[in-house]
């Protein structure tokens, strides 16, 4: 009698491992879906660096949380810089300090659905690149810079294919394409059918399409110079995206591969010369492909 009772134990906890896998495969394409949506949020809690004022801009059908940061002397222009995933503008104060003192107005603001901004979906340049076209029509005339890390990288390369007040671009550890880099980044247990489903789902509550959300193909309609940077270190997004979108730049172009850097390690001190004197040279020349 305890042999059987122990069997009917053991066959029920089977049956009811059983049914808790399969419910939870069911939910794995939901589960994917919202966390490609939903990046975590982290609020701003630092005041305004010192010369820069709290601003509120217009995006695409709702409010970002900003800084404009006018430049010191004489202006030469305007750096927008965009941060990455899950962060906020708090990452630009090294780029405020930079560049304002070289002539630069800065203004930099946290992505929709990041920091303290308006909006609850991420859709990665979808909707963020014309969030940065009201941003930029907000600027002071002359030349402008756009520079962005991860996220902010591949939304200001899929802006920057169609407006002509770009001057120059400087894109660091860029995706070429979100399909691909989503795949990359499942987890293991994410099958084939599972990823596609929940790209689906995440197209569906994020009304926009996944495969419209490519840096590569934008870089096509880019004519302002470009410059990219990517680790060689990075196992988050690999070398390769920037790669790619390097390869399909038909305007003046530069590609940085970083010795050893990580994702979100290539914008470094050691690099930072090329960097300021490759946007002095783009600027100087105005050169972009006809």
């Amino acid at each position: 009698m305890a042999k059987r009772s122990w069997r009917l134990v053991v066959a029920g906890a089977a049956g009811v491992l059983a049914m808790g896998v399969a419910a939870a495969a069911t939910q794995l394409p939901a589960i994917g879906a919202g966390g490609l949506l939903h990046p975590f949020r982290r609020p701003v809690t630092r005041p305004a660096p010192d010369g820069c004022a709290n601003v509120t801009l217009q995006g695409d059908g709702l409010a970002l949380a900003g800084w404009r940061c006018p430049a010191e002397g004489r202006r030469r222009g305007a750096v927008v810089y965009l941060h990455g995933i899950a962060d906020n503008r708090s990452s630009s104060v090294g780029i405020i300090e930079r560049f304002r003192p070289r002539g630069f107005d800065v203004i930099t603001y946290d992505s929709r659905a990041n920091g303290n901004s308006g909006g609850d979906v991420c859709t990665y340049g979808f909707f963020e690149k014309r969030d940065l076209q009201h941003v930029i029509a907000t600027l002071a005339p002359g030349p402008v810079v756009l520079m962005g890390t991860s996220l902010g990288a591949a939304v200001a390369l899929q802006e920057a294919a169609g407006d002509e007040r770009v001057s120059a671009i400087v894109a660091a550890e860029t995706f070429s394409d979100l399909r691909t880099v989503a795949t990359e980044r499942a987890p293991f247990f994410f099958t084939p059918p599972t990823i596609a489903r929940a790209f689906q789902l995440a197209e569906r509550d994020g009304h926009f399409t996944v495969d419209d959300v490519s840096p590569e193909e934008a870089a096509r309609h880019i004519t302002a110079p470009t410059l990219l940077l990517h680790g060689t270190g990075d196992i988050d997004t690999r070398p390769d995206h920037s790669r790619r979108v390097y390869d399909a730049l038909r305007g003046p172009k530069r590609l940085i591969l970083v010795p050893g850097a990580h994702h979100g390690g290539s914008l470094r001190a050691d690099v930072w010369p090329e960097i300021e004197a490759w946007i002095d040279e783009a600027l100087r020349s105005g050169a972009r492909s006809p």
